[in-house]
């Protein structure tokens, strides 16, 4: 092999063109591209796999020699080329990506680094833009403990020796544009190890777009085109009181909610007029998306995630998701997305050991890998992962006009010995279990959606006792807007799982809730969560004959109507889905021409509308003064009976019986005389029931009662609940 001394190279040392042979450079402009020489000037090109290399000058072609074995050419003139000067490659013409020198933005990079940049997609990742009048494609990422990073691609015959990225110093961010390179082009960053010199070959952790799973390569998004028309949701939801408003959310998971007959699932653009039709037809106020950022695996439902800024490939564009959400807002409905921020899969084509290192996960392994989903967990005392994990949440929220999202999982970020036993974790610097980092970045994220997106919602999936998840952080909370109550669900199922006669021996189950019902504010889920892995559908829990889990799901969903709180419920619910959700079939819509189905679904519309419409059903969802009970003693007949009330004093009277025994001649306490309107019983034949009840309206007597002067005496039906209202 012929070998070339650099003396002659004033602008190259001799390590660096080895460096550069070798694929193991930080800096390719320091070796390739225009620079000074005796002559005058040089310009270099690395291409090993090639014969020859011309150079445009002045408008002729003219032949650049190869200067080293390892696949260096070399041009000299007195004058440099006009930039950006073009090549010629074995015939194949185009620019070359070294005539475009790095452009660091610094200030940017600079809050990249101390983990407040909030929008740091629009820095990293790829970007279709001019530089010196030519269009192309801007690549960043940050791999601070990389030898060498290159984007390789069909562009370049997936040849890493092609592209290499310029190093930005001490950022660790790398960059490189790629002229006459557009939107839909593949890549991924091969990054050489610094540590064991390893080519890694990964996706873009700021990928906007990827392929259709199983490949995972990321694709060049182009600019959003969507052109949005929800201008008067969003001024409305800036100006909502959203603490008072009624809420009640459908889960659902989109790639199992309706089918073709082929099998296909929906597109984002096909689930939008039925789904809105649904979803009003029902009366729900929001719905809520399992995740819909990328992920490799259909059975993880989007909770592995490996494209925090991408929309799932599966349904379609980020577009078309656009413009799914635009249609339910103007349709006047919310949408949450759920988002999890809290671990990521182990796949070593994604963010796991990125650059060689643990960089976006834990290097002590006692902290590095979820024990329950043998996923890795993020590093959040890691600044520039702070700025991933802020920007992804800000990307959802301002790309995509998401009123909210349900942060996946917060408990497993809180405690550092979740799922861990003695000696698999490690204690905080004051030996605790809290994991300090974790409190600091939910804090720092609930305060970004809050100041940045008036309106939106951020809602904690956590099943502990932590307190004040939902209390501003000036106050020392966690600052989300709402909370799971898994409490209320865990235990009201399993009190209705029981076979009735046991009932009356379980009735703290029902009412001990109440003792902490506005520490926190509370949504009541009844999500996917209770209806996978064995645990079967909700109608399936309830005990007895097929009439009686049908009145006992009534009385489920009634329950949860009626008690304060904001309501989720999840897809199949609404119709009593007979078993439980397979994530890999359509919802079993044909159960809609069964009358019994239909009627589960009938109630659910009537008590969503009655949760819109009295507004003692949820203006005071979140304060004690909008509940108390009229009789929670009655564990005998096991029947339990409240009043709601609203922000003006009016009130609504709730009346449960959890037996299949019809209850005439019952008598409650009521705040004032008069008639009070049925205004609505679970037992209705309209909705499947035996039409037990009061016959539309009953009258107060002066007759005192519990606490109460006065007193109605009705026929509570079996397994149901009746709602009554002052006339």
């Amino acid at each position: 092999m012929r070998r070339h001394s650099t003396a002659r190279w004033p602008s190259m040392t001799s390590e660096q063109l080895q460096a550069l042979i070798e694929g193991r450079g930080h800096d390719p402009f320091a070796c390739l591209g225009l620079h000074p020489h005796p002559a005058g000037c040089c310009v270099r090109v690395l291409r090993a796999d090639a014969a020859r290399v011309e150079l445009q000058v002045d408008g002729a072609w003219v032949a650049m020699s190869r200067v080293h074995d390892g696949g260096l050419f070399e041009w000299q003139g007195a004058q440099p080329p006009v930039r950006p000067w073009r090549l010629r490659v074995d015939g194949h013409e185009g620019l070359d990506a070294y005539a475009f020198t790095p452009q660091p933005p610094q200030h940017e990079l600079a809050l990249f680094g101390a983990g407040v940049l909030q929008q740091a997609w629009r820095m990293l990742g790829a970007h279709p833009c001019r530089r010196d009048g030519c269009d192309g494609v801007l690549f960043r990422v940050w791999a601070p403990n990389a030898a060498r990073v290159s984007v390789v691609g069909d562009f370049n015959d997936w040849d890493g020796r092609r592209h290499a990225l310029a190093s930005l110093g001490t950022s660790g961010v790398w960059e490189l544009f790629v002229p006459a390179l557009g939107a839909g082009a593949l890549y991924r960053f091969e990054i050489r190890s610094r540590d064991s010199g390893a080519l890694l070959l990964k996706s873009d952790p700021y990928a906007r777009a990827a392929e259709l799973r199983p490949a995972s390569a990321s694709c060049v998004a182009a600019a959003p085109a969507h052109a949005w028309g929800d201008q008067a949701w969003m001024a409305a939801r800036a100006q909502a009181d959203w603490l008072h408003a009624p809420m009640s959310i459908y889960e659902l998971h989109l790639g199992s909610w309706r089918h073709h007959a082929d099998g296909r699932c929906l597109s984002y653009a096909e689930i939008a007029a039925p789904l809105i039709e649904h979803v009003r037809a029902l009366g729900f106020t929001h719905v809520e998306f399992l995740p819909l950022m990328e992920h490799p695996l259909d059975e993880s439902w989007g909770y592995q995630c490996t494209g925090f800024f991408a929309a799932t490939s599966r349904y379609g564009s980020a577009d078309d998701l656009r413009a799914l959400i635009d249609r339910l807002h103007q349709a006047g409905i919310g949408v949450i997305l759920d988002w999890v921020p809290g671990h990521f899969p182990a796949d070593d084509w994604a963010l796991a050991h990125f650059d060689g290192t643990a960089l976006y996960e834990h290097e002590d392994p006692r902290m590095a890998r979820h024990p329950d989903w043998g996923t890795l967990v993020f590093n959040y005392d890691r600044n520039e992962v702070k700025s991933f994990l802020l920007s992804s949440a800000h990307y959802w929220l301002s790309e995509f006009h998401v009123d909210g999202l349900r942060v996946d999982a917060v408990a497993s970020m809180l405690y550092l010995d979740y799922s861990r036993a003695a000696g698999e974790w490690t204690p905080n610097v004051h030996g605790g279990r809290e994991n300090l980092a974790a409190i600091a970045f939910l804090r720092e994220l609930n305060e970004m959606v809050h100041g940045a997106f008036p309106g939106a919602l951020t809602i904690a999936e956590e099943s502990t006792a932590w307190p004040m998840v939902s209390r501003p952080t000036w106050l020392g909370g966690l600052g989300f807007s709402m909370k799971w109550n898994m409490g209320w669900m865990n235990d009201t199922l399993d009190y209705l799982q029981r076979d009735p006669v046991h009932r009356r021996y379980h009735h703290e189950r029902l009412t001990f809730g109440q003792l902490y019902a506005y520490s926190e504010n509370f949504v009541l889920p009844l999500s996917h969560d209770e209806v996978v892995h064995g645990k079967g559908s909700l109608l399936g829990k309830m005990p007895g004959d097929d009439w009686q889990r049908r009145a006992g799901l009534r009385l489920l969903l009634a329950y949860q109507y009626l008690s304060a709180g904001k309501k989720l419920l999840f897809m199949g619910g609404e119709f009593g889905q007979p078993w439980e959700w397979r994530a890999g079939e359509s919802l079993p819509w044909a159960l809609g021409d069964d009358p019994r189905h239909a009627g589960i679904a009938r109630l659910v519309g009537d008590l969503n509308r009655c949760h819109r419409q009295i507004p003692a059903l949820h203006e005071l969802d979140f304060d004690a003064g909008g509940f108390e009970w009229i009789d929670c003693h009655d564990a005998e007949q096991s029947v339990l009976s409240w009043l709601r009330r609203d922000r003006s004093g009016g009130c609504v009277v709730v009346i449960c019986n959890f037996t299949p025994v019809p209850r005439p001649h019952y008598r409650i306490g009521v705040p004032q005389a008069g008639a009070y309107a049925e205004r609505l019983n679970t037992d209705s034949h309209h909705y499947g029931g035996s039409d037990v009840g009061n016959g539309g309206q009953v009258q107060a007597t002066a007759e005192r009662s519990q606490q109460w002067p006065h007193s109605l005496v009705l026929t509570l039906p079996p397994l149901a609940a009746v709602v009554l209202q002052p006339c």
